[in-house]
């Protein structure tokens, strides 16, 4: 998921520049809401591995209490 990400931000920065060297103000803004996507892509990326990452930890801490019983 990551990886889609980081793509769009590439290809966004590309259009960006794209639109700056021929003057195409609407390109320039469409690469840049490219490059947020492609930040938003990564932030979800991001807060799914921190879910997970505390489920794990909740996994292992219901396992160490039912091995105290």
């Amino acid at each position: 998921m990551g990886d889609d990400g980081a793509m769009d931000k590439i290809k966004g920065k590309a259009r960006e520049m794209k639109g700056k060297a021929t003057g195409d103000r609407s390109e320039q803004a469409k690469g840049k809401g490219e490059q947020m996507k492609g930040g938003a892509k990564e932030a979800m990326g991001d807060m799914r591995d921190k879910d997970d990452n505390a489920m794990e930890s909740v996994r292992r801490d219901d396992n160490r209490d039912d091995n105290r019983e």
